[in-house]
């Protein structure tokens, strides 16, 4: 009589700190789940949730290694869990509840984690070649949490799915972008410049056989091209609001969080390493940027 309890108790525990990881590592979109309805925040809380813990795996280790050794644990909890097998990992069982509850495709969890191994796999000095490259990883990383809370919500609208690609491209690569710093202060290079961006800007060196992006006066300008491009998605996605489902705008609203950050790019001239960037809610003051957020869930807009 007392297992049921327990483990509800265990479950309540597990959707706490999956909403806490995403307060403390995704302040920005944690402000945008609050706008869901409160029958999809479960699931949407909880694959955030697991988007921070795949995305820090690299991140807290010194070892790669071991880095990589901790997303095919997780690639190896997804099939349990879709096997109907316990982890005992609070995000494990949160996604655990929330899959037995709604048909979520496996495919957008396994090409997550996938994205995040073959990056972690990649030597740390590689780059992407091309613009498309990188527009790919970022919809592997950030479009797929987008369908997953679609699919939560009950939503079935090829524009939907359309808007959602269009959003995630650019918030995965404005993120990539806001992340330079810290990636050049890890390893020394800078990752995810595209090579061919890199060239255009005069910054592409060959190393020992290999392409790198030098620093130089010439990175604000590789940064306003790759930017430019998520810019563009954010339009397009914005061309179709007419056309998504009312329903599914509150599940869009992260177009928000990556306008304010591209347009907090545009203020510092596209100098990632302007310290402003990082103060409040990319680069803007927490009250703002709910102020923002705020005014287009009003509006049903995103």
């Amino acid at each position: 009589m007392s297992g049921a309890p327990a483990a509800s108790g265990g479950l309540r525990t597990a959707l706490s700190y999956c909403v806490q990881q995403v307060r403390s590592y995704d302040y920005h979109n944690y402000l945008c789940l609050l706008h869901l309805p409160p029958s999809v925040r479960r699931a949407a809380f909880t694959f955030r949730a697991f988007n921070v813990e795949t995305a820090k795996a690299m991140d807290v280790v010194s070892d790669p290694r071991k880095g990589l050794m901790r997303l095919l644990w997780w690639k190896d909890v997804i099939d349990k869990i879709y096997a109907n097998k316990t982890v005992e990992h609070p995000v494990a069982m949160a996604l655990s509840s929330v899959l037995s509850e709604q048909k979520i495709s496996k495919h957008w969890l396994k090409r997550s984690l996938e994205a995040r191994i073959n990056d972690g796999n990649r030597d740390e000095h590689a780059i992407p070649e091309t613009v498309p490259e990188l527009e790919r990883y970022a919809e592997d990383t950030q479009s797929t949490i987008l369908y997953m809370t679609l699919q939560a919500s009950g939503i079935q609208s090829t524009v939907a799915d359309h808007a959602a690609s269009h959003i995630g491209k650019a918030s995965g690569l404005l993120l990539l972008l806001k992340a330079l710093p810290h990636h050049v202060s890890k390893q020394g290079t800078i990752p995810y410049i595209p090579a061919s961006v890199a060239e255009e800007c005069g910054l592409l060196t060959q190393e020992g056989g290999r392409s790198e992006v030098r620093m130089g006066d010439a990175l604000p300008d590789a940064v306003f091209k790759v930017a430019s491009v998520a810019e563009a998605h954010l339009q397009k996605a914005r061309e179709l609001t007419a056309s998504v489902p009312a329903e599914a705008i509150p599940v869009l609203l992260p177009a928000v969080p990556a306008q304010v950050l591209l347009d907090s790019l545009r203020r510092r001239e596209f100098n990632v390493f302007d310290s402003r960037l990082s103060s409040g809610v990319h680069g803007i003051s927490p009250l703002w940027y709910q102020l923002k957020l705020n005014w287009h869930a009003w509006r049903n807009k995103y």
